[in-house]
């Protein structure tokens, strides 16, 4: 008996998924819950595992492929037989059964072709799938007919990343007061064409380039500054790094400060937890922070829920598994969901000051940047103190100009008296 390979339930929002790679091959021996393929999403990579032992009989989508959820992968057949091959070549046949009378098969296929001709369809082998649902929306969104993209799925099928190259390419839509596709790339000289490489971008990094542009389309940015003298926070974790380690099984890094003085500091201006839909205003009563993660596929942003109820020790440990499970290509869909405020640490790659974009809907996020000995006044003396520019992009629609500085100002000032996150202050 042969058991179903489909694509799982992605998550919220999640419709579609593309193939990335399929770890066996027809005929290999599978057991149970071993990876089967591997699915990239528009937020994660995740992992398709067997649901039951013994032969891998049929792949049915190919590596690059997109497909909609519940869509059927392959099967698996039950024992450790022989499977049959994906798409087995056609036998070569003598000219005495070429010149023969069709078989049933073809005389079937003539039938149903001849009854597609009668309903007005038109032979079948010509007929296109329509677009999937997914790209049917954004063939609607951007004015564009399904006549002027390629399908690249079963039949024909125009998919959602056959939309999303048409636009990338330019793809004129219908209204004339529609903006101009963008200028074709300039062909490289004749020197220079043989040391390029093109790489089809992965759908993370697609997905990834498409919400950040439209983040700066939808929202008001504005970014403000502030500076934040380190030596507080430095000196606790020299002090008690050691002893935090054997205690709580995980290191004292500055990640478990920053989120626990932006939790403080949302608490008294919640704007910048806020997110706007349509005419609303959202307000959140609690605080899921994301952390983005560097990785070799991309910047990923997994969430430290309900930051605000945990400890110093609770929000490292959890920074921790998020950040490995991210290297390694394990976050969940519920690893990336539902975050009310991202902060991003670009100092650990040297960033001495950034803008941060939005990471939409949300309302706010902070830049943490490099630690850098610098020369500051202190009560009139001119000092050498290790100090880390902050930048706080906000959405101006929802945020005021007063609200962000204030919330701003409150973090440097919890980071520069961290008692005051122990105080509750």
């Amino acid at each position: 008996m042969a058991t179903e390979i489909r694509v799982p339930t992605l998550g919220e929002s999640v419709t579609e998924a593309t193939i990335g790679k399929w770890f066996k091959q027809v005929g290999d021996a599978v057991a149970v819950d071993e990876p089967l393929v591997e699915l990239e999403t528009d937020k994660v990579t995740i992992e398709v595992p067997a649901a039951a032992a013994g032969t891998l009989a049929e792949i049915v989508v190919k590596e690059g492929e997109t497909v909609e959820v519940g869509a059927l992968l392959g099967s698996i057949e039950a024992g450790s037989g022989t499977a049959k091959a994906a798409a087995p070549e056609p036998k070569q046949e003598t000219a005495v059964a070429q010149a023969s009378a069709p078989t049933a098969a073809a005389t079937s296929k003539e039938a149903a072709a001849q009854s597609a001709k009668i309903a007005g369809e038109g032979p079948i082998e010509e007929r296109k799938m329509p677009p999937a649902p997914s790209a049917a929306k954004l063939l609607a969104e951007h004015n564009i007919s399904a006549d002027q993209v390629t399908g690249s799925g079963k039949r024909g099928q125009v998919l959602k990343g056959d939309v999303l190259e048409a636009i990338a390419k330019g793809a004129p839509s219908q209204p004339a007061e529609a903006p101009a596709p963008a200028a074709p790339r300039t062909p490289p000289s004749p020197a220079d064409a043989p040391r390029e490489e093109r790489v089809r971008m992965t759908r993370l990094r697609q997905t990834i380039a498409r919400r950040l542009k439209d983040a700066q389309a939808t929202a008001a940015m504005l970014t403000t500054f502030n500076e934040v003298d380190m030596t507080a926070v430095m000196d606790l974790r020299k002090k008690y790094k050691e002893l935090f380690e054997k205690k709580h099984g995980v290191k004292l890094g500055f990640m478990g400060f920053f989120t626990k003085a932006v939790t403080h500091a949302l608490k008294e201006i919640p704007s910048v937890n806020a997110e706007i839909d349509g005419t609303d205003i959202i307000y959140k009563n609690y605080a899921h922070i994301g952390v983005a993660v560097g990785t070799d596929k991309g910047l990923v942003v997994p969430v430290v829920r309900d930051a605000d109820a945990m400890s110093i020790a609770e929000i490292e440990k959890e920074i921790g598994r998020l950040g490995l499970a991210a290297r390694d290509g394990k976050l969940s869909v519920a690893d990336m969901q539902g975050g009310t405020f991202t902060i991003s640490n670009g100092g650990v790659y040297g960033s001495l000051m950034s803008t941060p974009i939005l990471n939409a809907p949300q309302s706010g996020i902070l830049g943490m940047h490099k630690i850098q000995e610098r020369p500051v006044v202190v009560g009139g003396q001119i000092v050498v103190r290790p100090m880390m520019y902050l930048a706080l992009s906000y959405d101006h629609r929802i945020v005021d100009g007063k609200e962000a500085v204030t919330f701003l100002v409150r973090v440097k000032e919890s980071l520069e008296d961290p008692e005051r996150l122990v105080l509750d202050l």
